[in-house]
């Protein structure tokens, strides 16, 4: 194993992150942002929306088109019904996150070791992962923007004026705009040219003024166009989107500037010793390169402050933050490997047995813990039960042991085993959870009736339902009333106003409840927008 991670590491970290997250990749629930992108992509493919984007029929330019395409392509091949088809490009581009973060670590230390360490926390770090599902074209244009960076460096650090880097770099920077604006440029790029300005310095940088400039021209161009096209053929609806997301930068989600100073916490299993690394005084005499040291740590604090700086917050804006953040923590770890066993000082040792012990712990009660909470609903998940309980306890085991013999490399290995093996042996659990009144749509529910909505109903609702559902009520709250004498209707909260209407031109029997919800209604997580009553309407 260790001849081939060290003969082929980019072949050996896309193999694991494949091995870990492809074969339980359907399971999760889709969540509202896949929703609305699934339905995107899907309508790419069945109504040709390439360019000008839908959502259920309707113009959709709040996000860019290029994950989507990517996803659509995934979807002609496996299947326009399959999650696993329209979350498999997703997987793609954490592949390219942790290999490119790996290429940068590595030339950054030159140390092929160093950069695998990197690559391994960034691609086991908590929100790198959960991004997939909570917004999956996040990924997307930080991932590509993680090979502009590379290339930018490259370029920066070649004595001569090199084009071939700079050329990639102007493409991936175009290609992550066009997946979502500017966003990875204001919180990935500009922190990491800051950060290369006060360690690197800019050295022969005036060679290169005129290419970097071309380089910023060319990524405009590719990152652009879309934005122009769609201006020019739907002006209206394109200035009206536009104006709506750019005042929610200011009136949405508006948090205090401390609102991210928790950012470490984001990488899971990496949140001691991620916070650790940020502690420069303590760490600057024990890491091998510190101007290396100093480049990640400015970059990871110049991307909160940036981020800080925007009223709207949400915790998976952050989720860029991970990447020079995993590259700094690898310092600690790497000190760790090196050093732990000659460590004597407490306030060193103690919070390295914290952190590990306390994963090694969890790992040991998983066992208990799980059946506890599923000792009800375990009648046909035996067997996935019993192989996660062994090979969870197993990790924590070996954790706690190689911890106890201050082995810290194999105390890291077994806790990517352990983070692994929840994931490969845990995640069919997940369906024994479903509350009794789980009760999806299924396609074709209205058989040979055209289906209309009225109201709102959840984009995951129309996507399980696989086709459009067209909405009748418009927002000034009349009703434009289908031509169909008989159709069905998908309904949340109709008014006594509103279902008077209806009564006079139609007669109507309540057919179904779909509910999505997979944990009951006393859960704090209940949505009461993912319930949808289903009716037949004839015309009187």
């Amino acid at each position: 194993m260790l001849p081939l991670l060290k003969k082929h590491p980019i072949l050996f970290i896309c193999f694991g992150i494949a091995l870990v997250l492809l074969p339980n990749l359907h399971i999760m629930d889709v969540t509202i942002m896949e929703a609305r992108n699934f339905i995107t992509a899907r309508e790419m493919l069945t109504d040709n929306n390439w360019l000008l984007t839908t959502m259920n029929g309707e113009a959709r330019y709040e996000k860019p088109p290029l994950p989507t395409w990517l996803t659509a392509v995934s979807a002609a091949v496996f299947g326009v019904k399959s999650v696993f088809a329209m979350r498999l490009p997703a997987v793609l581009f954490i592949m390219i996150v942790a290999v490119f973060v790996f290429k940068l670590s590595r030339k950054i230390t030159q140390s092929q070791s160093f950069g695998i360490l990197s690559a391994i926390i960034v691609a086991t770090s908590f929100y790198v992962v959960g991004i997939m599902i909570e917004a999956p074209w996040d990924i997307f244009t930080h991932g590509f923007m993680s090979v502009a960076i590379y290339y930018l460096f490259c370029f920066f650090e070649a004595e001569k004026t090199q084009w071939k880097p700079a050329l990639w770099a102007s493409l991936f920077i175009g290609f992550s705009i066009l997946s979502k604006g500017p966003v990875s440029f204001y919180a990935l790029l500009l922190p990491f040219i800051l950060a290369y300005g006060f360690t690197f310095k800019y050295k022969r940088f005036k060679s290169k003024f005129i290419p970097t400039i071309i380089i910023l021209i060319l990524a405009l161009v590719v990152g652009g166009w879309w934005y122009l096209y769609v201006r020019l053929e739907d002006p209206a609806t394109f200035l009206a989107i536009t104006e709506k997301e750019t005042g929610n930068w200011s009136s949405y989600n508006v948090r205090p500037f401390y609102y991210y100073w928790s950012f470490f916490t984001q990488s899971g299993l990496w949140t001691i010793p991620a916070f650790v690394s940020l502690l420069y005084p303590y760490l600057k005499t024990r890491v091998k390169n510190l101007k290396a040291y100093q480049f990640s740590l400015l970059w990871t604090l110049f991307a909160v402050i940036l981020l800080s700086l925007i009223p709207e917050k949400k915790s998976r804006y952050l989720m860029p933050v991970l990447i020079p953040l995993a590259i700094n923590c690898s310092f600690y770890i790497d000190y760790l490997i090196r050093e732990f066993k000659n460590l004597k000082d407490k306030r060193e040792i103690i919070p390295v047995y914290f952190n590990f012990g306390l994963i090694g712990l969890i790992g040991i009660a998983f066992p208990i813990l799980a059946f506890v909470i599923l000792k009800d609903n375990l009648s046909g998940y035996w067997f996935y039960f019993i192989l996660a309980s062994i090979a969870v306890f197993v990790m924590g085991l070996l954790i706690l042991k190689f911890l106890k013999q201050k082995n810290i490399r194999l105390v890291v290995a077994c806790v990517i085993g352990l983070y692994a093996s929840l994931l490969i042996t845990t995640l069919p659990l997940k369906e024994a959870l479903n509350s009794v009144a789980f009760n999806p749509i299924t396609p074709g529910i209205s058989g040979d009736l055209k289906l209309y909505q009225f109201n709102y109903i959840a984009p995951e609702m129309i996507w399980q339902y696989g086709q459009k559902i067209p909405q009748i009520k418009n927002d000034d709250g009349s009703i434009t009333f289908p031509k169909e004498s008989n159709f069905g209707l998908l309904a949340i909260g109709v008014s006594p106003k509103d279902s008077e209407t209806l009564q006079e031109k139609y007669t109507i029997e309540e057919v179904d409840t779909f509910d999505l919800n997979t944990v009951t209604k006393e859960s704090r997580q209940y949505k009461d927008r993912l319930l949808a009553t289903y009716y037949k309407l004839t015309k009187k």
